[in-house]
């Protein structure tokens, strides 16, 4: 696996072979108590056992306990994180805890927790910890924008093609218990060109869907109408507020509902195909999420 950033927010991630899966994961709320640790584990070995490069698309920590925060709360915090250095606590547990998968994470993005954080106390926890994990473990850990680009090239020695990925955290502030994010995929499709793949995270629902459009292609110097395939996903939490909580709590209180948990895995492949004395490379995509 080799990652190399272009720009802030562009990375392309180097494979060789002609089919990959990308672990696509989001809103992990790490530090929360409400993590589902044992899930998450779950899913983070899964990547270890089939050496599945991974993407955390943003809300990799909670980070609400600070002494500042009126959203803090005596029970929102796990007791490693109770103590006067709070924010350097998460950075040093959450490098120990991710240390046997620092290998396969190619990619962390933002979150509106992490940028709440830079806003308030002027310090970039998702920055921290590539640095330390990177230091401490010899990867290469990269940390793209809110929002950006993640390049996948495919190489299997006799053709190579590339993987256009769209992400952002969150297009909206929430997500309507009747469309569960549809029209983020809509608003998505109006606002950016030329992605394969879009995917964001922040609603805390798991879906996906797969779009077409009609453009035109120049094969040498004939013009040939093409369909454009493009996948949409939507990733999940790995905070479960719902069940477990006694019907308490800020999530069970404004009437919201249950959240599907766990990220998903983006399957990428290609092959090379002749249609009317026209070689093309087609392209195929599709997500799920992590087995049982």
């Amino acid at each position: 696996m080799k990652i190399e950033q272009h720009e802030k927010n562009v990375h392309v991630l180097r494979l060789s072979g002609n089919k990959c899966q990308i672990a696509m994961l989001s809103d992990l709320h790490w530090d929360n108590p409400k993590c589902d640790w044992k899930l998450l584990k779950k899913h983070m070995d899964y990547c270890l056992d089939h050496s599945i490069p991974i993407h955390i698309n943003g809300d990799f920590y909670c980070a609400m306990m600070g002494k500042y925060d009126r959203r803090a709360s005596k029970s929102g915090i796990r007791p490693m994180h109770n103590v006067d250095n709070y924010l350097d606590s998460l950075i040093d547990t959450s490098v120990e805890w991710f240390k046997p998968y620092a290998h396969l994470i190619a990619l962390v993005s933002y979150g509106n927790h992490e940028t709440a954080i830079t806003k308030a106390h002027e310090t970039d926890l998702l920055e921290r910890f590539a640095s330390k994990m990177n230091l401490s473990e010899g990867t290469n850990i990269q940390v793209g924008g809110y929002g950006g680009w993640f390049i996948v090239e495919l190489n299997d020695n006799s053709a190579k093609t590339t993987f256009r990925i769209k992400y952002h955290h969150g297009l909206s502030k929430g997500a309507s218990v009747v469309t569960k994010g549809a029209i983020d995929l809509s608003r998505a499709m109006a606002i950016t060109e030329n992605m394969d793949v879009f995917t964001q995270g922040h609603i805390h629902q798991s879906m996906s869907r797969n779009d077409v459009r009609e453009t035109i292609v120049c094969h040498g110097s004939s013009y040939r109408v093409k369909p454009q395939q493009i996948h949409h996903m939507i990733t999940g939490t790995y905070k479960e507020e719902y069940f477990g909580v006694g019907g308490m709590g800020w999530h069970y209180s404004r009437g919201a509902e249950a959240r599907a948990l766990g990220g998903r895995l983006l399957t990428l492949s290609f092959k090379r195909v002749k249609k009317d004395n026209v070689r093309n490379i087609v392209k195929h995509v599709d997500s799920c999420r992590f087995p049982m």
